[in-house]
Order: C-alpha cells, then structure tokens, then sequence
C-alpha cells in the first residue's frame, strides 16, 4: 500500500497537471457514477488527505479516490499512449486539452458533494503532511491504546494519516523496538510521531521512503525488505514475520540485536544469525 509520502507526490502530478483547467472528458468507470456529467467543470485543485486523493471540481464536487494496494494514477500528455494497464483497469479518465489523468485498479471511486468529505475522511488522525497536522493529538490518539502492537497502531489511519508498513517497521527499528511491543511502552511516544513526521516530510519529493540517509538502491531501508541480510548497524541478519490477521495482516521486519521487546518465537534468530556481543 503507498505512503503518505507518495499519496502526496501522486496528488502533486495531478493537481499540475489539472487544477485550473476544463474537463474535456470525464469516464468514471464504476456502475455508481458511470453517468456522472463532469465534462465542462473546471478543477479546482487536487489536494491529498492521508492516503486518499480529494479532486475538487467547480460546483461543489468532489471525486474521492483511494490507491490501497495496486491502484494508481498516471498523467500524459496528447497524444501519449495510455500505459499503465490494460484498459479493463482503467477506472477513472480526466482529461483537458493539456493531459490526461488516468486512474488504473483504482479500489475507491466516489464521487461526493465538497461539503461531505468529512463522510469519507472524517475518520482520520493528523495528516504527517497536512496543514492539520497535530502532533499532541496523534501521540494521544496512539496512547489511548497502550496494550496495542507499536506497528498496528502506527498503521491505524486513525490516529495519524500517511504510514504505510513501510514506515512502521522502519520507524520500530529507529527507535529501538519490536513492532510487537505494546504503545504504552514505548518510553518516548512523541519522539516517534516526530520521527515520522520528519521521514515523510524529507521524502514526500523523492521516490524510495529513504529512511538510512543513503539514496543507493539496497541500502534505503534499516530493515523493511531486508529479511536474511545483515543488519546495516550491527550486522545480525534482519528477521521477518507476519503480524496482525487477515485482511489487515502485515508483514513485519526486525533486528533481532538492535530492537528489544516481543516477538513471534517461530521467528527467532538461529545458528546462523551472528549477534554481537554488547
């Protein structure tokens, strides 16, 4: 599922490419709306709420999308051929007379009157690149369930908007525990929202969710996607296990040296793994 990071990169693209102009043509390809007359309404902005896209239309609409796993939006210029999937994907197509939008296995195609986004967004935490961002408020929207896995409450839209898993297992790892250790233990709960509001802050302009500080391909991630590798600070070989159930389950990685608390033990480090001495 894409980041925050990359919501706001995709809304970015969008928004350039849209914002100020007529629509020429708009196919929303989902039986809901698939005789929605948006052609001839201006766009007025694209604007990114946590992992959802708000594209607000003259009139007071508003088309609500959402990407999760595989959807995705592409823009091209006239012309251009339409290269992000076969066209049964397809799911949304804006077009002016400057590009084209193209929304491919896009899951969420809403259209909505601009007055009730609150119905579709209302139930999200401080957005890590929003302008409502609130730290305060997400540190006691994770602590008002202290029991809870730090990774599944870092997940929860709910309590702050844009991390993917990418993020919570990263944001585990830079600060020193496992994503199964429970949120009222973590000794400094406003120290991780911060972390993670700088992390998506110094990406939402790049490609890659670096989290290490160094850019080459292999060496972005502490751990997330580095299961069997050694560990880029101390050398042990990074595990990996999943976490939560389905449909929310996730797949977690860890550091078996550098991260203390909880694990699953069928996931223990074996013979193989080196762990240094302290």
């Amino acid at each position: 599922m894409p980041e925050g990071d990359s919501v706001f990169r995709a809304a970015a693209r969008l928004h350039e490419a849209l914002a100020g102009r007529v629509l020429t043509t708009a196919d929303l390809r989902v039986p809901a709306h698939a005789t929605a007359g948006l052609a001839g309404r201006r766009v007025l902005e694209v604007t990114p709420r946590g992992k959802h896209l708000l594209t607000r239309l003259e009139g007071g609409l508003t088309l609500h999308t959402h990407l999760r796993m595989d959807g995705r939006w592409e823009v091209y210029r006239p012309g251009e051929r339409w290269a992000g999937g076969p066209a049964w994907q397809i799911r949304a197509v804006l077009a002016t007379e400057a590009g084209t939008a193209v929304g491919y296995r896009l899951p969420v195609v809403e259209l909505l009157r601009t007055a009730d986004e609150e119905r579709a967004v209302g139930h999200l935490g401080p957005d890590l690149l929003g302008p409502d961002w609130d730290p305060a408020e997400a540190v006691r929207r994770l602590l008002a369930h202290p029991g809870r896995p730090v990774a599944e409450a870092l997940l929860d839209q709910r309590n702050l908007a844009g991390i993917g898993n990418v993020y919570a297992n990263e944001l585990c790892f830079l600060a020193g525990v496992t994503p199964w250790t429970a949120v009222g233990e973590l000794p400094r709960a406003d120290r991780l929202v911060e972390r993670a509001r700088q992390l998506l802050d110094a990406n939402r302009l790049r490609e890659g969710h670096i989290t290490t500080g160094d850019t080459r391909r292999g060496y972005r991630h502490w751990v997330y996607g580095r299961a069997g590798r050694p560990c880029p600070r101390c050398g042990t070989l990074v595990l990996t296990a999943s976490q939560g159930m389905p449909p929310q389950e996730r797949v977690a990685f860890w550091c078996p040296y550098c991260q203390r608390g909880p694990a699953p033990e069928a996931a223990r480090p074996g013979a193989g793994a080196r762990r240094p001495t302290r």
